[in-house]
């Protein structure tokens, strides 16, 4: 990482002092006066120690700035004469500018730092405690029933051990459901997830996410509508399928039994579409811009309090960016969620 930003500021600082020497030869050919060569070249000098790391770029910038303005613009050309006062009067105001604008500098990113650090303190704290609050709370709920049947075996009915043992599945793949979003966020947000891209068509994308939302769906009623052409995205199906599974898991379990769900997709200039929206309750507005935070959770009376709605929509928008695509929530009418993104259009066209 240090050796990529050595070879990015030496770079910036060579461009930088040869558009300065090319701007001086050409006012040299066009002009008889040479007042704006120092300056040129100490708005170059600037340029470097402000854009570049630490005081070396800018001092070195500097020494050979002025060595430039010797040899090649100061009269006798061509020949070094350090005792013009022009020299001595250039050597020193671009040392002063090199070592002032990177002590500055410096200085912003050493705050800027620190800020970004405690700002991630921060960050880490409030996600540490949300974690354990998820977690905790199922993980309570798993407790008390599996007492209960330990307990009360022989007491309850049947109807109530299946209710029991309904209970506990649940919990158990919310659970799992958690982790499995919390170490992929974490995968993508610090660049270690490589998408695998290829060319997939949309609808069997859909279908295969609908064989892994949750058994609840069946109280819904779900209906997929990609066109009547065959859509092709450029994505990492795998985790594309994720998107899906989380969009429609919200559905199913932020409305009634009875909502209507459909997933929807089209085609839209060199992108490709997938809507998923219900028919249930939906989100009040001065929530919506905070759904995408990580554990955020709604004020829906339909939702299981217990549980938020953020890690899997943060989780959600993370893997469509990294495809170069958005996931936007937009109204609704009458009532509902429409949660719609956007995917690469496949370069190959099956309708040819």
């Amino acid at each position: 990482m240090k050796n990529r930003q050595r070879q990015k500021d030496t770079l910036f600082s060579i461009l930088i002092f040869c558009s300065a020497f090319a701007v001086n030869l050409l006012i040299q050919k066009l002009f008889t006066t040479q007042t704006l060569v120092p300056m040129i070249f100490v708005f170059g000098v600037f340029l470097i120690s402000l854009k570049t790391h630490g005081y070396c770029y800018g001092i070195t910038s500097a020494i050979v700035s002025v060595f430039a303005v010797n040899f090649a613009f100061t009269y006798p050309y061509y020949a070094f004469d350090f005792f013009v006062e022009e020299s001595i009067l250039s050597a020193v105001i671009m040392l002063a500018v090199a070592v002032s604008t990177s002590t500055l500098n410096i200085r912003i990113r050493d705050q800027e730092k620190l800020r970004s650090e405690n700002e991630k303190e921060r960050m880490r704290g409030n996600l540490l405690r949300a974690i354990s609050h998820d977690l905790r709370t199922p993980l309570t709920s798993i407790l008390g029933n599996a007492d209960s049947l330990i307990s009360n075996f022989d007491a309850l009915d049947e109807g109530m051990r299946k209710q029991i043992f309904s209970d506990i599945y649940e919990d158990a793949g919310w659970l799992i459901e958690l982790v499995e979003n919390l170490l992929a966020l974490t995968k993508i947000e610090d660049g270690s997830v490589k998408l695998q891209l290829s060319d997939q068509v949309v609808e069997d994308v859909v279908r295969e996410a609908l064989r892994h939302v949750e058994r609840r769906k069946n109280e819904h009623e779900i209906t997929v509508d990609c066109g009547e052409d065959v859509l092709l995205a450029r994505m990492d199906a795998k985790l594309i399928v994720q998107v899906l599974v989380n969009l429609i898991n919200n559905a199913v379990k932020y409305t009634q039994a009875g909502s209507k769900i459909r997933i929807t997709a089209g085609k839209e200039e060199k992108n490709v579409w997938i809507a998923v929206e219900d028919n249930g309750p939906g989100i009040p507005a001065e929530c919506r811009e905070h759904v995408f935070e990580m554990f955020y959770s709604g004020k829906n009376k339909v939702s299981d309090s217990r549980r938020s709605l953020g890690l899997g929509l943060a989780l959600c928008r993370s893997i469509v960016n990294a495809h170069g695509g958005e996931l936007v929530l937009r109204d609704c009418a009458p009532h509902g969620c429409h949660f719609r993104f956007t995917l690469p259009l496949s370069e190959v066209n099956l309708n040819e």
